[in-house]
């Protein structure tokens, strides 16, 4: 899990490289283009995916040596996040296989953003699972939102920051 998430996290940020080399000129553009595409590719298809798969025959093994968890309202709203999390990782190879063609169809910004989605489910599933039915609901959503809110706040912070140096 530790590495799908590493893959995850860091998949976007060279999302965000590969469509900022873009910008730059000729022959910077293709030399980071090329290496950026490697390094993507080496990431994706060696570690990403991988992890992605082993995590979910493993965690289908552990259903089926513990099928009561099954029955637990806390374990249905984890696979509901699981869910969402492979809907992201599926995403994620759409464009990194338009990376791969050179086909720049999203901005730096969004990418910064898209990038924060595995943080916001990492850290929904983490307290899911250790807290399970300590904690009120509502107060899990309202945590996942403000973290949300203060992810969005930092990247706004970065950017401007950015904004008046941009050596950053």
């Amino acid at each position: 899990m530790v590495t799908w998430f590493a893959g995850l996290f860091y998949i976007p940020r060279l999302f965000i490289y590969h469509i900022e080399a873009w910008q730059k000129p000729s022959p910077d553009r293709e030399i980071l283009s090329d290496q950026l595409k490697l390094m993507a590719k080496r990431l994706w298809y060696i570690i990403t995916w991988p992890s992605a798969i082993l995590c979910t025959l493993f965690a289908i093994w552990l259903l089926i040596l513990m099928p009561a968890w099954l029955q637990q309202p806390w374990m249905h709203v984890k696979l509901a996040f699981v869910a969402l999390l492979f809907v992201y990782h599926i995403k994620c190879h759409q464009i990194f296989k338009q990376l791969q063609r050179d086909q720049v169809k999203y901005t730096s910004r969004f990418m910064r953003i898209w990038n924060e989605v595995a943080t916001l489910v990492l850290f929904a599933v983490v307290f899911l699972v250790i807290l399970k039915n300590a904690f009120n609901w509502i107060y899990g959503v309202i945590g996942i939102f403000v973290l949300a809110l203060l992810l969005m706040l930092g990247i706004r912070l970065y950017k401007r920051i950015r904004d008046k140096n941009p050596n950053a």
